[in-house]
């Protein structure tokens, strides 16, 4: 986890305040407002237990299945009421806030850079080399625990799509596909995921 602190700019021509992470900065406990006032950088920043979490940009590996899922999900999410989206900010808990890779959910607050977790019915993470221990293990925890129905693990490596369903408090697996098999959603779509499809061509 990288600790980052806010240097402020004067104000721009439209009176906004500008912000700029900068990495060298320790020691600095975020609070959530200094974190929205960031706001849009080229970096995936997380906020989790007053630090910032920086995440380096995805291989265009990993943007290519998120992409597809988000192609091929789209549709069916809309027809069913749903909304599927690619880095959409959720707030877990107070001062605990996640950027997934991919969600589905149900109606958001289209003017908030951030929504609360009780609308996200489905949540997946594709699995990066550099932090795979935090996608199996510590996500997969807090989503837990904000109560998110159903965690869906993409592992590029293995080639395997793992579906998770929440059972109390904690995930047990639902479902498991690799290429050549099909994953059947039954909830929150009716879908049917082919990891073929949806994995960088080889």
């Amino acid at each position: 986890m990288e600790h980052v602190g806010v240097e402020q700019f004067p104000p721009d021509k439209t009176g906004d305040a500008m912000t700029t992470a900068l990495l060298h900065l320790e020691n600095h406990y975020w609070t959530e407002s200094e974190y929205l006032a960031i706001g849009e950088t080229p970096e995936r920043i997380e906020l989790f237990d007053g630090s910032l979490v920086v995440t380096p940009t995805p291989t265009v590996g990993h943007q290519y299945i998120v992409s597809r899922l988000v192609v091929s999900l789209y549709e069916v999410a809309r027809s069913a009421g749903l909304h599927a989206f690619a880095g959409l900010g959720i707030r877990l808990g107070p001062g605990h806030i996640r950027i997934p890779d991919f969600l589905i959910t149900t109606e958001l607050n289209f003017d908030d850079r951030v929504n609360d977790s009780d609308v996200v019915k489905l949540i997946c993470e594709v699995i990066s080399p550099s932090n795979a221990s935090t996608d199996t293990v510590q996500k997969m925890r807090h989503y837990a625990d904000a109560g998110i129905p159903w965690y869906l693990l993409i592992d590029p490596r293995s080639e395997t799509f793992h579906l998770f369903r929440l059972d109390g408090d904690r995930y047990t697996e639902h479902a498991k596909a690799a290429p050549g098999e099909l994953l059947e959603l039954t909830e929150p779509v009716v879908a049917t995921i082919d990891p073929a499809e949806l994995l960088p061509p080889r």
